[in-house]
């Protein structure tokens, strides 16, 4: 039988809001992912290292701040310094229209705006993200 899912979920920066990501973490753990929420105000340094202690398989990050072409940059080029780039990015937020083509050339798998439900989330993660 194979593994459950491991998803780190995190809120990079300065951004102290996070309801939506409590939502999204629970709906993950009860489609049968295996969710590690790091709190608030991570650095992208905290968050990859959590995500190669916990063996994630997908990293989801929540940004209201604005600062998400930094902070999803970062936490991409750390995980491609430290050999772990098959760990699937994706993230949700206010996040403008303009800047999705960008954060998909980086390498973010997928963003959530606005809208978008926990369900539409969970298929996306269990469609893409593959089973260990």
């Amino acid at each position: 039988m194979a593994g459950r899912i491991r998803v780190v979920v995190a809120k990079p920066g300065l951004d102290g809001h996070d309801r939506g990501v409590k939502i999204v973490a629970r709906a993950l753990r009860d489609a049968g992912m295996e969710v590690i929420y790091t709190g608030l105000h991570q650095t992208p340094e905290q968050i990859v290292e959590t995500a190669l202690q916990e063996d994630a398989d997908a990293i989801g990050l929540s940004i209201l701040s604005g600062a998400h072409m930094t902070l999803f940059a970062r936490v991409i080029e750390l995980l491609a310094e430290r050999d772990a780039a098959d760990i699937v990015v994706f993230g949700g937020g206010i996040i403008p229209a303009d800047d999705l083509p960008e954060l998909e050339k980086l390498g973010v798998a997928k963003i959530f705006t606005p809208g978008a439900t926990t369900q539409e989330i969970v298929d996306w993660v269990k469609a893409t993200v593959p089973l260990p």
